[in-house]
């Protein structure tokens, strides 16, 4: 067990790397625009890109991982996303700026599709649900810490040091896993399905931008892709979107369950970053602090709820995560205009359902898989999570900015909505309780599907 907590230790540096990453430019996006004076379709690709690459490339590194060896293709995500977020901070335009981004996500791809699977092979199988826990606790921690230390870096140091932070921690991650991970033996050799990936990318790329810009063109090309991807996935000797993989109803619905909490949860930070500067006219150090029941939620519900699925089982934990998460998103729905310390329950219980979730559904899952093909079944499993990520950034923007004139529309990136008139600033009130809502009923969906994952009685093999 030495061993397996050590191992713990280093995938968890590897999660907060990347949470202190997406967290703190949630709360800082703001300085960002108003720096480069980024029009509305830069601003919201800043985050979109990474979102975009991640996600497509995530099956791509869990194969290659299973067939090269997880601990050299783990790394080297380490040493890329360290040298991405130094050259970010030197961009000199926000197109440059987004070209990082991407390159970003490809090391954060190479992480995250490696580190839950290389969790899940250091402990036993009893004893994963606590490992689990404190490995998406990591998560929670940074998540707890980036955005107070965004907004106080982005009001003091600048914008660019949110970047160059991210340079000593990937470092330190990168020199622990060296030291600490055991060489793993790769599976054995299969072609990789390269142009699955690029048609993934394709109709995600056109997908996301039908949804941020509204646009037919967009939606045509998205909807057009969808049969091509069908053919190349028929012909693919192992392709990305494997149809053993929904054979299981315990995967099915564990993967809707989870695509659906991330499309609630995933822009809920930035939601509310944006709702504590636009609407309310605070600061984005002001906003960090503000939103600190989110991660806080998390931190406290994830290790917690790796012991009651040692003991209770993954399932009921997962369940009631999801129900709790929901209960949050419905306080917020309802609470806009209301007392902060109103809106604080509603983001801590939001908070606490997702780690309760995030636990229960990830040990679920992992218990259940065979460990020859964990690589890519773990990729799929974050693929399909980081579907909804990115979805939710770009509804949640959409829902949110077609409350006000397109006039007015790049003050609410640059979070000077507040300086313009009440009228303006009711709007986008208006556009905060519709996309709370909508979250809400989304995260009613993921906890009906989180119930009908029931497992089978069957230990993992």
């Amino acid at each position: 067990m030495r061993y397996a907590w050590q191992v713990c230790l280093v995938t968890g540096l590897g999660l907060v790397l990347i949470g202190v990453a997406v967290s703190t430019l949630n709360v800082a996006l703001p300085v960002v625009v108003r720096h480069f004076d980024a029009p509305p379709f830069a601003a919201s690709w800043i985050l979109l890109s990474f979102m975009l690459v991640n996600t497509a490339t995530l099956v791509f590194f869990g194969r290659v991982a299973d067939l090269l060896g997880r601990r050299g293709v783990y790394l080297t995500g380490f040493a890329l996303f360290t040298v991405a977020s130094g050259l970010a901070g030197l961009a000199p335009n926000v197109e440059v700026l987004i070209a990082m981004r991407a390159v970003q996500a490809l090391g954060a791809s190479m992480i995250l599709a490696n580190g839950t699977v290389i969790i899940t092979d250091a402990f036993p199988p009893d004893r994963l649900g606590q490992g689990m826990g404190v490995y998406i606790g990591t998560l929670s921690v940074a998540q707890l810490a980036g955005p107070t230390v965004g907004g106080l870096i982005a009001d003091t140091l600048g914008w660019r040091w949110i970047f160059w932070v991210n340079v000593p921690a990937g470092l330190l991650a990168l020199v622990a896993g060296l030291v600490i991970l055991r060489p793993g033996r790769p599976a054995r050799k299969a072609p990789v399905d390269a142009a699955g990936n690029l048609v993934i990318f394709a109709l995600l790329s056109a997908a996301l931008y039908a949804l941020t810009e509204g646009s037919l063109l967009g939606l045509a090309a998205a909807a057009a892709l969808v049969p091509v991807l069908v053919a190349v996935e028929r012909r693919a000797a192992n392709p990305v979107l494997n149809g053993a993989l929904f054979a299981a109803p315990l995967l099915v619905f564990s993967n809707l369950a989870s695509f659906c909490a991330a499309l609630a949860r995933s822009s809920l930070i930035l939601l509310a970053g944006l709702y504590f500067q636009a609407a309310r006219g605070v600061d984005a150090l002001q906003a960090g602090l503000a939103i600190l029941p989110v991660p806080a939620g998390m931190a406290l519900a994830s290790p917690l709820a790796g012991m009651l699925a040692r003991r209770f089982g993954a399932y009921p934990v997962s369940v009631g995560g999801a129900v709790l998460a929901a209960c949050g998103l419905g306080t917020l729905a309802l609470s806009t205009g209301a007392s902060y310390p109103v809106i604080a329950v509603g983001l801590f219980v939001a908070g606490c359902g997702n780690g309760a979730f995030l636990t229960g559904s990830t040990t679920q899952i992992m218990n259940a898989l065979p460990p020859g093909s964990l690589g890519v079944v773990n990729g799929f499993r974050l693929m399909i999570q980081n579907i909804g990520m990115a979805l939710s950034v770009a509804v949640a923007l959409g829902l949110l900015t077609s409350a006000v004139t397109p006039e007015i529309r790049a003050q609410v990136y640059q979070a000077t909505l507040a300086l313009l008139s009440p009228a303006a600033v009711e709007q986008l009130m208006g556009g905060f309780r519709t996309t709370y809502a909508a979250m809400f009923c989304v995260s009613l969906v993921g906890a009906l599907c989180a119930a009908l994952a029931r497992p089978s009685s069957r230990p993992r093999p």
